[in-house]
């Protein structure tokens, strides 16, 4: 597909042919392209680009020497370096896969799942959004006095190439509740409100957990989340270790913007937990921000692009 046939032509062009009445009669065989290492010419004749030459001979009428392919075993390390840093950028730049060490995002996601994690559209502006299940590097020590296991060689080779995660990132992993310039609030056993609009959390909050915790060590609160933050729950609301419970620390419990690793999309395994992690509907209700967007501001990045490569494209048609 995308080949070209080419006619074959006897002969040079300008000058005329001598020879018997029979030989003048055959008509110049058609040659066509190939993938493969099949002639297009007269038998014996090889075509090699765009020259025609004698088989067995190279330009000129030198011999030519054919070149011996490769070895299988010469060519794995190379394949092997290849897929390497192929891994290693898409651990950097676009999917990393984490596991879930506890049980705070019950019944949501499971210890032992590995989910993988949205690098990529961070790299273009975006930033945490209510309801997204997100990764975090630890903020200020939330993870103090949390165990943590040695890995042998082969997982932190995995860790290294991003296949499982890495023993020495602290990281941890919990539901955006509030975005900067939100105020959230927990009353009694709730429900939980975000700028005085109350949350359904039937679809997430763990079974048999009420939406906000009766205790004095931070499960009643109501707070304001700065500017370039975000306030982060667990949905196992009674056994999570997350905002709510960090308010003493340098943030307030809040977790900078710039400390989010990602956006967790999928469920990758056990395979019979393969599902996406949308966001729940309740985020989607009207009202729920804190103040309407400011007018004039486009909806998406994708209108600035839009709006940027078509006076190119006319500009460039304008040209040919």
């Amino acid at each position: 597909m995308g080949d070209v046939a080419v006619g074959a032509r006897s002969g040079h062009d300008g000058e005329e042919h001598s020879g018997s009445p029979a030989e003048s009669a055959v008509p110049a065989a058609d040659s066509a392209v190939t993938s493969g290492n099949d002639s297009g010419a007269a038998e014996g004749d090889r075509v090699t680009g765009e020259h025609t030459t004698a088989e067995g001979q190279g330009p000129g009428g030198t011999a030519r020497t054919a070149r011996k392919p490769r070895s299988f075993w010469k060519e794995l390390p190379i394949l092997i370096g290849i897929a390497l840093v192929l891994a290693l950028l898409i651990k950097t730049f676009l999917v990393q896969a984490f596991s879930i060490p506890s049980d705070s995002m019950q019944n949501t996601l499971q210890q032992g799942d590995r989910v993988l994690v949205d690098k990529l559209t961070p790299w273009f502006g975006s930033e945490p959004e209510r309801g997204e299940v997100v990764v975090f590097h630890d903020p200020d020590n939330w993870l103090a006095g949390e165990p943590t296991t040695e890995p042998n060689a082969l997982q932190t080779f995995l860790s290294w190439i991003g296949l499982m995660p890495s023993a020495e990132e602290k990281d941890l992993i919990k539901r955006v509740i509030g975005v900067g310039g939100d105020t959230i609030e927990c009353k009694n056993t709730g429900p939980l409100t975000v700028n005085g609009k109350a949350l359904d959390e039937k679809s997430y909050v763990y079974a048999g957990n009420t939406p906000c915790s009766v205790d004095d060590q931070g499960g009643q609160f109501k707070v304001k989340v700065p500017e370039g933050y975000i306030w982060v729950m667990g949905d196992h609301r009674q056994n999570s270790r997350d905002s709510r419970y960090n308010q003493s620390d340098a943030h307030h419990g809040m977790v900078p913007v710039k400390d989010v690793v990602g956006r967790a999309v999928v469920v990758a395994w056990p395979v019979n937990r393969w599902d996406n992690l949308p966001v729940p509907d309740t985020f989607d209700q009207s009202g729920l921000n804190a103040q309407p967007a400011a007018a004039g501001l486009p909806a998406a990045p994708q209108g600035i692009a839009l709006a940027g490569v078509v006076p190119v494209v006319w500009w460039r048609r304008r040209k040919q």
